[in-house]
């Protein structure tokens, strides 16, 4: 099937400026990555500096002057949040000793966000059909028209539109070049010619012909590029994130504490390197011996406006995830009082509404992000699920994962009748108000690896 471009919609979308775009990669990187991500940035900019003892300044304490306005989300700020306090090698311990492993790959990420989207029980089986239908890249494996049926057509193409706008953006299409496009269409500002350029001239762009292609386009130098750095901010291969997918060992970035009754989160930022502005660089901004230097002045000036969002970022991004994680507890506390089974219906539109970020924000930063809790580690995907009927927090009380529990509890209860049938757990779940047919009851279980009561 020939994917066309989705429509454009009347959306006020984020202007994508590279500080922006370095901002929102931030919001995805684990602690591991993030680490590695602050040695780089460290190495590469010479205004940026380590702090030799960490617990001397923290994040928060980084002097605001000449801050350039660091603003790269709406109402994303908060007011503060807890850190890891300093108890030495016993807190670091007991995170290490907290440590999973992990493995996900570009379908478990589509998949998740599928089953987080308010959709029919229709939708979200076609959805399933055409994510595993791509490859590592994010492109067709077979014709998808091939997956359904000629009357289900007009809701494959509704589906493709959907997972289009899925984190990474630009997947479920043919190949690289319609990627290309749907990831433009999605962008705000797309120049005028980058439409024309992927449909007519995408060889000769492959090939690096840009003075035929400004001559084919009938544009200047400065509108190609333009252009060019416009397609520079797209992923011909969206997948390529997930496509190592591989078990990492991973420490949780936050963990669930109980203090004087309440539950109240700690974000484990011990792990993370705190960095300061070089003061040799701001003396010189201030009118120190080279102010006299021009070039020196912009060389000075264009790092230290570099290095200032950057840890900007790394704030933002730990202020997101503290906030996403308090609401998410907010949201799923008779989960942290009681356990799994009491885990409410919960969608990324619940969070980001409360948080005042958009979905997608909250898709990437609670994506690889890991919380202890009294009952386990948990990657904050967790805990969003949608009710058993579809319908999220909206709908039924019982979500998806709270009813999976109950089902395992009750077939761990009846040892005696290690046989009960799909239908007699439909009509025991019934008895406690939870209404779902039996074919549900066994898909549940499968999802489980428990085995149908014939097998057991």
């Amino acid at each position: 099937m020939q994917v066309q471009r989705p429509v454009m919609t009347q959306e006020q979308r984020l202007k994508m400026s590279p500080q922006l775009y370095q901002s929102i990669q931030l919001m995805a990187l684990p602690i591991q990555d993030l680490q590695l991500k602050i040695a780089e940035e460290v190495e590469k900019n010479p205004a940026l500096e380590l702090v030799d003892d960490s617990k001397s300044l923290s994040l928060d304490e980084i002097p605001s002057k000449k801050s350039d306005d660091f603003d790269p989300f709406e109402n994303t700020s908060d007011p503060g949040y807890q850190r890891v306090p300093d108890s030495g090698e016993d807190t670091k311990r007991k995170f290490l000793e907290g440590a999973v492993y992990r493995k996900e790959s570009l379908q478990d990420h589509l998949l998740w966000q599928l089953h987080v989207t308010r959709l029919s029980e229709k939708e979200i089986e076609v959805g399933e059909l055409l994510i595993r239908n791509l490859d590592s890249n994010g492109f067709y494996q077979e014709n998808p028209e091939t997956l359904v049926k000629t009357e289900d057509r007009d809701l494959l193409e509704h589906m493709v539109h959907i997972i289009q706008e899925f984190d990474p953006i630009g997947v479920c299409v043919k190949d690289h070049r319609d990627s290309l496009l749907v990831q433009a269409h999605l962008k705000s500002e797309m120049p005028e010619q980058v439409d024309r350029l992927l449909t007519e001239f995408m060889e000769l762009l492959e090939k690096g012909k840009y003075n035929e292609i400004i001559k084919q386009l009938k544009i200047t130098k400065d509108d190609w590029e333009h252009i060019l750095g416009f397609l520079q901010s797209l992923n011909p291969y969206p997948g390529s994130d997930y496509s190592d997918a591989s078990y990492n060992y991973v420490i949780p970035d936050l963990i669930v504490r109980k203090k004087d009754g309440e539950f109240v989160i700690v974000l484990n930022d011990e792990e993370i390197p705190v960095m300061r502005i070089n003061s040799f660089f701001e003396d010189i901004q201030d009118g120190g011996s080279a102010a006299e230097d021009k070039k020196v002045k912009q060389f000075v000036n264009g790092h230290l406006r570099d290095a200032r969002w950057f840890i900007g970022s790394i704030n933002q991004r730990n202020q997101t995830l503290f906030k996403t994680a308090t609401v998410i507890m907010e949201f799923q506390r008779e989960f942290f009082r009681k356990g799994a089974k009491y885990l409410n219906p919960l969608t990324l539109k619940d969070v980001a509404a409360e948080v005042g970020v958009h979905e997608a924000t909250i898709s990437r930063i609670t994506t690889n992000k890991y919380i202890q809790t009294e009952w386990g580690i948990y990657e904050l995907k967790y805990f969003f699920t949608n009710s058993i009927s579809g319908a999220g927090s909206s709908g039924s009380r019982f979500s998806k994962e709270g009813v999976k529990e109950i089902i395992r509890e009750i077939l761990a209860e009846n040892t005696a009748e290690k046989k009960l049938s799909d239908q007699k757990i439909s009509d025991l779940l019934s008895k406690r108000g939870i209404n779902i047919a039996r074919r549900t009851v066994a898909k549940y279980r499968n999802e489980l690896d428990i085995h149908s009561s014939f097998r057991r």
